[in-house]
């Protein structure tokens, strides 16, 4: 009853804090200069975020829309993860299986011994791009079959298996070959019978469709320095390498799939299969720093305490990150249409807010559960009239917002709401900072001017007077 209870008060938090992740994120690329952005929070079958932001083309002025489709790049590498664990499941492939077995061009090579377990897990040693990866920025064609096969012949082996992390889209070029060669059909083919089909997708697949062309989202130039145009970068088929970098999606659809990668859903594959996918294979360190994790053919990650799985993705003029967690189901994809896109940093931003909505939401259910009648026991409500807002003054921007029954400060500035956030709680009929240790003004009061008709004229939040966001635009000329 208790798990019964604790979904459904983060279903219920869940969408309640859903118009604020939306606002927050949109904040966030319009402050840092995207173009678009899309972006889907769902959990266990429910979609609370699905929201386009901004223009599709800069140059046509086009709005983006939920629909738009958006290059999702090495998110493919997942595509193809589930791909091999399918024919694993079914007994035509085997992890530990050699490269030289299955592709016979390659037998006598140094790749030859490499695994289909390495190649999955970036163990394999092998070259990253070739040493001529100018495919990247348009400068070639990407890589058709017979040319990575050359690729792996002359270069492929840069370290000994084993030895390093070493990602690589040759590698997973490679297995995209081995799919074809164990199933007999061609990549694309597999994908839809593996993935697009069983999960329903329409606005999903592995390859750029010439046919749909009119339905991507443009990709744009990074910015060098701030004041800098952004330009149209053309998408292209990825050729041999879709394995690796082709897919595309929108932020709802990838939502979909992500779910499929939680426990219990065994649409596309078991959760044996999962709990292999899943498990650190890789800790990548350097020089004592952690650069991240990696499983079999899919990202392992942390946002707080949150343990997660998924992708990032960078396509030339797109940049996309999906986070999966695969015990609770939560589900997070931001996708960006710019070579700088902050995609990583709006989904971490967002699991960061969501998980202070929740911790808020238990502590308030936690203090008024039975035996908790003292009033200094309580968790105070948040009041009717709380001056919940986006307001600016000459330092700056700050949101006051429920998140879980109570109330924050939040400057949507930064990337770390998690550690910027500031709670507002009632004590003694006044709205005070939370009274605790720190360099700000917490215990301290915050004040609240309204008009006669109630509505909020200006705040005090850090001793300093605020208003909302238009009208300290209008009293600057700003």
């Amino acid at each position: 009853m208790t798990d019964d209870l604790t979904d459904d008060r983060t279903a219920r938090t869940l969408r309640t804090i859903a118009p604020y992740l939306a606002d927050w994120a949109s904040f966030q690329a319009a402050y840092h200069g995207m173009p678009g952005l899309q972006l889907a929070v769902g959990r266990r079958g429910e979609v609370f975020v699905d929201l386009a932001w901004g223009k599709a083309d800069l140059e046509t002025g086009e709005d983006l829309t939920s629909d738009h489709l958006f290059r999702v790049a090495s998110h493919s590498k997942t595509f193809t993860g589930v791909m091999v664990m399918q024919l694993v499941e079914r007994g035509e492939l085997r992890l530990d299986d050699a490269v030289g077995t299955l592709v016979p061009e390659l037998d006598g090579t140094r790749a030859a011994d490499v695994t289909v377990r390495e190649l999955l897990g970036h163990q394999g040693g092998i070259v990253r791009d070739s040493s001529d990866g100018d495919f990247w920025q348009h400068h070639k064609p990407f890589l058709d079959r017979e040319q990575v096969l050359d690729v792996v012949r002359a270069e492929g082996v840069v370290f000994e298996p084993n030895e390093h992390f070493k990602y690589t889209n040759i590698g997973y070029s490679l297995l995209g070959i081995i799919i074809e060669r164990v199933t007999g059909k061609t990549y694309d083919e597999v994908a839809r019978a593996a993935v697009v089909a069983p999960l329903g997708l329409t606005r999903t697949g592995s390859e750029l469709d010439p046919a749909r062309a009119a339905e991507y989202a443009a990709g744009h130039t990074g910015r060098i320095t701030h004041g800098d145009v952004r330009q149209v970068v053309p998408h292209v088929d990825t050729r041999a390498m879709a394995a690796a970098t082709g897919w595309y999606s929108t932020a709802r659809e990838m939502v979909r799939y992500g779910s499929a990668h939680v426990l219990g859903d065994t649409t596309l594959i078991s959760d044996a299969s999962k709990r292999i996918m899943q498990r650190e294979e890789s800790r990548v360190t350097v020089r004592g720093k952690e650069l991240g994790r990696y499983g079999v053919g899919i990202e392992v990650g942390k946002v707080g305490d949150r343990g997660l799985v998924g992708h990032s993705g960078g396509y030339p003029g797109h940049i996309t990150r999906t986070w999966i967690d695969p015990v609770d189901g939560l589900v997070v994809s931001a996708l960006t249409n710019a070579v700088d896109g902050i995609a990583g940093q709006i989904a971490n931003g967002v699991i960061q807010l969501i998980d202070l909505a929740l911790a808020a939401a238990d502590e308030v259910a936690a203090s008024a559960a039975p035996g908790k009648g003292a009033d200094g026991d309580r968790v105070a409500p948040v009041p009717a009239d709380a001056p919940v807002g986006r307001f600016a003054n000459l330092w700056g921007v700050a949101d006051v917002v429920d998140l879980g029954g109570i109330l924050h400060a939040i400057n949507p500035r930064s990337p770390q709401p998690a550690e910027v956030a500031q709670r507002l709680v009632v004590s003694g009929g006044s709205l005070l900072h939370e009274p605790v240790a720190g360099f700000g003004t917490v215990g301290e009061a915050v004040q609240v001017e309204r008009d006669a008709d109630g509505a909020i004229v200006s705040v005090r939040i850090g001793a300093m007077t605020a208003w909302p966001v238009e009208v300290y635009r209008s009293r600057t000329g700003r």
